[in-house]
């Protein structure tokens, strides 16, 4: 066993080292400043993840995290949700009116900020940190509430019991959502558009308040909001939970484990890690030499330049997704190897909560930058949502300190992140593999060979990512 274990390092190690390579030609902002080469970090993240998979080998012999005893520690009053609803629906509203009544110049508009970075990868973060903080603060859940309150007020034979949700659904619809999103942000031309953004953010809500009538609020939120299910597998990765009204503490990861693996989740966590592949890749050479090919051959079937180039991005997006789907059914055919008799579905579902952290580790890494410096401009848009030239806060003057954070720092941060995710990555899927061969120790370790394969690819994969990103 030790023999395959040095074998399988050694070959791991060496991918580790040659997948940024390749993409070193591109460069990495500030690479120069770097204190060491950017394939040393190759290298020490390949170690890292080999390092922790025979670790968690020898000192992690049993599930840990499969029932993760909680420590309640209040009872959260009755108000706060309301008043979470309150601040949710002021901010939506806010952004939605900026969007309508605003500029056009999308960096002078408080909509475009709001959406693409404190809603989309702020919220994550927040996630991480607090819990599931969007429970609490989604405005479409609270405007269904009150709504469906004053119906049941005015014509209580409203009070029907929800219709059943299909089983079959899944979590479909939220990686249909999630897709779209992505669409927006990465293909569609006007996606920076205020009022055009804030049709868009108009329609989804309405479409959430629909959905919850129909099938429920916790249901509907949990398996069909797009952005719902996001933030609450983020919030799986921290410490605190909510049951009821009462707040508690649990071990890092182990809200994951306990992942419902409805229908979807896969294409769920493949369309956000895909994504944001895809966000990293266009900005890339192999992107910019494959675009304009596609762009002609759209172009030779009579779409408009601006069609043509949402199509190729569109392209693009899809084979990013397929391939992240692609690479994962890889790591769960080979781990089906070990025990035969496993169905590939059942392993796929039961594994898929691995994948979480990598996802939140992606986002991080690919848009802390974005967080970090365009974030601050939610400080003077704050006094100037229209760009009017208003100062209600009176910080309309603050200006983006762009030397706030070094780019050494961001790129340790970046490739930390990418390590700390996929290493989270590991733990989760040994912990599960020791629940699933519970009388075979040795299977469950062998197991996780092609699941350790798959982290370390999809490290390479980030990595060549951020030096793409960053060239």
């Amino acid at each position: 066993m030790r023999r395959r274990v040095g074998l399988l390092a050694a070959a791991l190690t060496a991918a580790g080292a040659l997948a940024p390579a390749a993409a070193q030609a591109h460069g990495i902002a500030g690479s120069t400043d770097l204190p060491i080469p950017e394939w040393m970090f190759a290298w020490a993240a390949a170690i890292v993840l080999i390092a922790s998979f025979v670790a968690l080998g020898v000192l992690w012999p049993r599930p840990r995290l499969e029932q993760p005893r909680l420590r309640r520690l209040l009872t959260i009053p009755p108000g706060v949700r309301t008043l979470c609803g309150l601040v949710g629906v002021a901010l939506y509203g806010a952004v939605l009116y900026a969007a309508f009544a605003g500029t056009e110049v999308p960096t002078a508009n408080l909509a475009p900020t709001a959406v693409y970075v404190a809603f989309w990868v702020g919220v994550p973060v927040a996630s991480v940190l607090l819990g599931d903080v969007f429970a609490l603060f989604s405005p479409w859940r609270a405007l269904y509430r009150w709504i469906a309150g004053a119906a049941r007020r005015l014509h209580p034979s409203l009070d029907a019991a929800p219709m059943a949700y299909p089983a079959r659904l899944g979590r479909w619809p939220a990686a249909l959502g999630l897709v779209a999103f992505a669409w927006v942000e990465l293909a569609y031309v006007d996606k920076d558009v205020p009022a055009t953004l804030g049709l868009l953010a108009l329609a989804y809500g309405v479409v959430q308040i629909l959905g919850m009538s129909v099938f429920g609020e916790r249901t509907w939120s949990e398996r069909a909001d797009a952005f719902g299910v996001w933030f609450n597998l983020c919030s799986r990765i921290s410490i605190w939970e909510t049951r009821g009204r009462e707040l508690c503490v649990r071990p890092p990861l182990s809200g994951l484990p306990r992942l419902d693996p409805l229908p979807g989740t896969v294409a769920v966590l493949a369309a956000l890690i895909g994504s944001t592949t895809f966000d990293g890749a266009s900005n890339g050479v192999l992107w910019v030499d494959a675009a304009p090919w596609l762009q002609d051959r759209f172009a030779g079937l009579g779409a408009s330049l601006t069609l043509a180039n949402e199509l190729a991005s569109t392209v693009g997006l899809a084979l990013a997704i397929a391939a992240v789907a692609g690479f994962y059914e890889l790591g769960i055919r080979g781990m089906r190897s070990v025990d035969p008799r496993r169905d590939a579905g059942e392993l796929a579902r039961a594994f898929v909560h691995t994948l979480v952290p990598i996802a939140f580790a992606y986002a991080l890494a690919h848009y802390f930058s974005l967080l970090v410096f365009q974030g601050q401009a939610l400080i003077y848009l704050a006094s100037d949502p229209l760009g009017t030239g208003a100062n209600l806060l009176g910080t309309a003057n603050t200006q983006v300190n762009y030397t706030l954070i070094s780019p050494t720092a961001i790129w340790y941060v970046q490739v930390a992140a990418l390590v700390a995710g996929h290493v989270a990555g590991l733990v989760l899927a040994h912990d599960r593999a020791l629940a699933a061969f519970p009388d075979d120790r040795r299977a469950a370790v062998r197991s996780q060979y092609w699941m350790l394969t798959v982290m370390v690819g999809f490290t390479c994969l980030g990595l060549w990512l951020l030096s793409a990103v960053n060239a």
